[in-house]
């Protein structure tokens, strides 16, 4: 049944976000009662995001002997392994091409502390973001093999580098490429190409499409260390540990965005757990520079962890998070944590900059499909956050373009769920609007020509309006379950938890609460709204709306709220600061009850 078919939760058919609210499952209004038993609850959580009832316990401890594919079912897997055996075995010299974001990063530190365990110590390159782009250089490939190596393996990147990838076969070196990113009919030249989004893979392969490079990554890992395992090279030697692995294989999981269904809920509970021991020693001081005093929970990755690493790669030097990854030096390690704070905090000064001047072009946008915003001066390093930011307050797909002083443009885009976006970066590519360009559905990359521009930005509206139409037509909040002001309790946030680990694809649960009346709402931070709210039930509540306050939302609640009854919905957390631990609302949308 369609969700519009579905009864609105409350009667709200128009929130102060523009929201109709209905039901992501069945009805779980608890009304005044408390929550009662947390494993229906997490049943119910498990059934509204698609599981089949009979696959519920499959689900409840996501594993990864419940959900790993065989290896060999993607193509050229077993040429990759085979590839990489031999070198391995005849110990040539091996280097590891990465992308300077998470996922390349991760996907890197992988293949490095395999190889180590193999008895193989890599070499590794991270290309300079601002002075090479993303996807690998030709020019650097060739360089890498005149300098000795003759098998290098790109992650995270070479699914559409057929130039790059001519120039090394050409030079006579190998390369394997292990990628996510959406591929072409016409495959580059490469000693094997891994990726579950080749358009000739099979159903099983292509299933895993949601996988991030990282992910690819340790499926070759496991082939690789199966081929090996078969030709007899441990019959003297330990087998690596390849779960000790999964602590990055979540950390490049989540930072990327990968989508949190199927084998990706499993690289993530197994490796919060793994990530917990700190038996890596990189990993271990970035979790000290981030200052958290408990085990990382999922959140942690994309929101503490992640950033530090992208920094790197962002403002500062491409090969940190690899560094930190791989190091087995204690004071290295939190010399080089210490190293990405600090850039993390220069970054969102100078996010912070372009953000407040992209939102001063989009004024004169409110007719487009697509918003595309672009100028000179902005740091290339930060304009995919912007454009994630700006796509989160319009709802609508958005590109943020950093152009130089030669007339080229480097951009990053997000999209909305529904609107393809990689895929028609792809298409602009193909028609010869770009330079440069790919992605996935959700986040893309491109290069453009400052003189097509406005061809480009033109040709996307058009090509993009039915679907983002489409997509606006369906905008709802999803609810999962209602309480009164006494339900919302630490007891009820840890019974939700066990539904986790969330992210995208599998969102964390939202919860109605009300009605209620705001006893203060005031802004603190960086435009964030504060409330406290009490209810019929004598109970009251904490909760805040992050970076808020200048939307219709915030100020509904800043100037029109006072004595009025209202619907909260939002996310529910611990707040731990007080004595004892409360439970708390980060607020997504309201409604008047009255």
């Amino acid at each position: 049944m369609a969700s519009t078919a579905l009864p609105q939760v409350f009667g709200v058919s128009n929130s102060l976000t523009g929201r109709a609210w209905r039901w992501r499952g069945g009805n779980m209004d608890l009304g005044q009662g408390h929550f009662g038993d947390g494993e229906s609850i997490v049943r119910q959580i498990l059934l509204a995001r698609g599981v089949a009832p009979e696959d519920v316990q499959r689900h409840l401890s996501p594993t990864l002997r419940d959900f790993l594919p065989d290896p060999s079912e993607f193509n050229d897997m077993d040429a990759a392994a085979d590839r990489i055996a031999q070198a391995v075995l005849t110990k040539e010299r091996i280097t590891v091409y990465g992308d300077y974001d998470v996922d390349g990063a991760t996907s890197s530190a992988l293949l490095i502390r395999l190889l180590r365990d193999l008895g193989v110590e890599a070499d590794y390159y991270i290309p300079d973001r601002l002075l090479e782009g993303y996807g690998p250089s030709g020019e650097a490939l060739v360089k890498l093999a005149e300098d000795g190596s003759s098998l290098i393996v790109t992650v995270d990147c070479g699914a559409m580098a057929h130039e790059a990838l001519a120039m090394a076969s050409d030079a006579g070196v190998d390369v394997i490429v292990v990628d996510h990113h959406k591929c072409s009919h016409e495959l580059p030249r490469a000693a094997a190409l891994v990726n579950p989004n080749r358009l000739d893979e099979n159903d099983l392969a292509a299933a895993h499409g949601h996988l991030a490079a990282v992910g690819v990554a340790f499926l070759l890992a496991i082939a690789l260390v199966r081929t090996l395992r078969a030709q007899g090279y441990f019959a003297d030697r330990k087998e690596p540990d390849l779960f000790a692995l999964l602590d990055v294989v979540a950390l490049g999981t989540v930072a990327d965005v990968a989508a949190l269904h199927g084998l990706n809920r499993a690289f993530v509970a197994q490796g919060l757990k793994v990530m917990a021991r700190r038996d890596n020693i990189g990993m271990s001081a970035l979790i000290d520079a981030s200052r958290l005093k408990r085990a990382p929970a999922c959140s942690d990755l994309g929101f503490a962890l992640g950033p530090r690493i992208n920094a790197g790669g962002r403002v500062g030097e491409s090969t940190l998070g690899v560094r930190l990854l791989t190091t087995q030096d204690p004071d290295e390690a939190r010399e080089i944590a210490a190293q990405l704070s600090a850039l993390n905090e220069e970054r969102r000064a100078i996010e912070a900059e372009v953000q407040q001047a992209a939102e001063e072009q989009l004024a004169a946008q409110h007719n487009r499909a697509v918003h595309v915003v672009a100028a000179k001066g902005w740091h290339p390093g930060v304009i995919g956050i912007v454009a994630g930011r700006i796509k989160e307050k319009s709802g609508k797909p958005s590109l943020v373009i950093a152009l130089d002083e030669n007339g080229e443009g480097k951009g990053s885009g997000r999209s909305i769920p529904g609107v393809d976006l990689g895929a028609a970066i792809i298409r602009a590519r193909e028609e010869g609007l770009l330079v440069k360009g790919g992605g996935h559905a959700m986040a893309a990359g491109l290069t453009v020509a400052e003189d097509k521009l406005e061809a480009f930005s033109d040709w996307l509206d058009a090509h993009l309006e039915a679907a983002v139409a489409r997509a606006g037509q369906n905008r709802e909040m999803l609810l999962d379950i209602a309480v009164a002001p006494g339900g919302l309790t630490p007891e009820l946030v840890e019974a939700l938890d066990g539904g986790g680990p969330y992210g995208v694809g599998w969102p964390g649960p939202r919860v109605a609460v009300g009605p209620v009346r705001l006893v203060k709402c005031d802004i603190v931070g960086n435009d964030h709204v504060r409330i406290i709210a009490s209810g019929d039930d004598g109970k009251s509540f904490k909760g805040i709306a992050f970076r808020a306050a200048e939307s219709d939302m915030g100020q509904a609640l800043l100037h029109s709220s006072r004595g009025r009854r209202l619907w909260l919905a939002g996310r529910v957390k611990i707040d731990d600061w007080g004595a004892r631990p409360a439970a708390e609302l980060h607020l997504e949308d309201a409604a008047f009850a009255d």
